[in-house]
């Protein structure tokens, strides 16, 4: 049974979710979601590790005052609290994905094994967006310049829930509900003052040391495709999954497919059993 514990990093107080005991498996999520996203996947390795999923600044039950912070160094006081010095595999999404990249190239011992689920790479090229994309795009941001952040929300979900490429509404029921509460979460927060980010991960992507596991649907983004099938190539000895039918979050839709393909991972390249 998770438990809810709360970690003080700065001025912030990060909510996680805690089960298991054993080799610890750190969940990042998305940008437009919070630890939950997690919640049908995460169970299915605490019979044999510890799962940590937690809310960064700004999401879910996280509560921080406004400061310059950085993402990497919340992430190492949720590490000095909950894993007793053991590197950690980091599964990150999106987001998530550039925070667990950032960490493993400024502290690779902390670091067992990557999971990198379309991962955010600071330093990427600038997307260009084909026109049903780019009309999708200006609709976000009319709906954003408006200040209409129900209109924004669904807009994200029809973006990255069911997927740029996919019709509107591919994705609904508890999973479309979960997503739209997250997401609202994150709309609503309070400024929490400036992120301060390291050196861009898109130059150093072949410093990477971790044993890496790079996934992507094939609705999503194609600059985000293309990003990912990039960090595969140039992370040395990195392996490549495409989930079809899958928009930006397929551990969300698909939690089943993507906690086997984990679990497999794990077995055979973080030496975790």
């Amino acid at each position: 049974m998770d438990s809810l514990q709360w970690i003080t990093s700065g001025r912030a107080r990060l909510a996680a979710s805690v089960s298991g005991q054993g080799a610890p498996i750190v969940f990042l999520h998305a940008g437009v979601c919070d630890r939950r996203m997690w919640h049908a996947v995460a169970p299915r390795y605490a019979a044999r590790g510890r799962t940590i999923a937690y809310d960064r600044r700004g999401y879910g039950l996280t509560r921080a005052d406004p400061e310059d912070h950085a993402q990497v160094a919340d992430l190492l006081a949720v590490l000095e609290a909950l894993t007793d010095g053991e590197p950690a595999i980091l599964v990150g999404a999106s987001a998530g994905g550039r925070v667990a990249l950032d960490m493993a190239l400024l502290h690779p011992a902390r670091v067992r094994a990557l999971v990198l689920v379309a991962p955010n790479i600071a330093g990427a090229p600038a997307p260009v967006y084909d026109p049903p994309v780019q009309a999708q795009m200006d609709e976000l941001r009319q709906a954003e310049a408006a200040g209409d952040m129900e209109r924004v929300n669904r807009c994200k979900a029809r973006q990255l829930l069911d997927g740029v490429l996919a019709a509107e509404g591919r994705v609904t029921g508890e999973t479309r509900t979960l997503f739209l509460d997250m997401n609202g979460i994150a709309l609503r927060a309070s400024p929490g003052g400036q992120a301060l980010e390291p050196a861009p991960a898109y130059p150093r992507l072949a410093d990477v040391a971790a044993p890496t596991l790079v996934a992507w649907g094939d609705l999503d983004f194609p600059h985000v495709q293309e990003r990912s099938r990039h960090a595969a190539r140039t992370i040395p000895g990195a392996e490549a999954r495409e989930f079809v039918g899958a928009g930006h979050l397929p551990s969300l839709e698909d939690p089943a497919g993507f906690a086997a393909l984990l679990d497999d991972f794990i077995l055979r390249r973080a030496a975790v059993g």
